[in-house]
């Protein structure tokens, strides 16, 4: 199956949160899609339908196919440390969701062309490639010749979010995957146990 590339409010309202990012049209209509909208009446989700749409609410929000994802899961459970916990920090440390979080763009879609397109270089080299796992110290930078790029510029200063395991510097457009992040640091509301279990069946 290709990346979804249709209207992400539509996944945002299925999942009941805005897992894009800020959404004007969600906040709207924060309930599920449908010709009827929030009257029709639906019954109880099996435990199954909750687990898919757990794995899938976390494959849209990082924006992750489902070879990728489950590779992603195989390596978790190799490990050391809580499966879920390992695999939403493998997802938090591709190359793309840093470039997302450190505010270069404002979405990991965009993030993702970014790094295509070779703008973006880790410790000095440029990788195309979004889903390149960090290692803490690593230094992820804009290349010399993007740092004057409009859609980079407006969104470092649009950008006001700080998180504790990298760093950012706006002057020489350049930060440090300062270390891997714990639990607690990851805002986002995935319920990871349940894809644990819906894969361990």
């Amino acid at each position: 199956m290709a990346r979804y590339t249709g209207p992400k409010t539509k996944i945002a309202r299925k999942f009941g949160q805005a897992i894009f990012g800020d959404d004007k049209a969600f906040e709207k209509r924060n309930y599920p899609p449908g010709q009827h909208g929030n009257t029709r009446r639906r019954g109880k989700k099996s435990e199954y339908s909750v687990q898919l749409m757990e794995k899938q609410k976390a494959k849209y929000t990082y924006g992750i196919l489902e070879k990728q994802f489950r590779n992603m899961f195989k390596r978790a459970t190799s490990a050391k440390g809580i499966t879920g916990e390992v695999l939403l920090q493998l997802c938090e440390s591709r190359l793309d969701n840093v470039v997302y979080r450190m505010g270069i763009s404002p979405s990991r879609s965009g993030a993702r062309q970014l790094v295509s397109h070779r703008h973006i270089t880790v410790n000095g080299e440029k990788v195309n490639i979004p889903s390149y796992q960090l290692k803490a110290g690593d230094v992820v930078a804009v290349r010399e010749k993007s740092k004057s790029l409009e859609a980079i510029q407006n969104s470092l200063s649009n950008s006001s979010e700080v998180f504790e395991w990298i760093t950012w510097n706006t002057n020489t457009m350049n930060g440090t995957y300062v270390a891997v992040p714990a639990r607690i640091q990851i805002p986002e509301q995935i319920n990871e146990q349940l894809i644990v279990e819906l894969y361990s069946k």
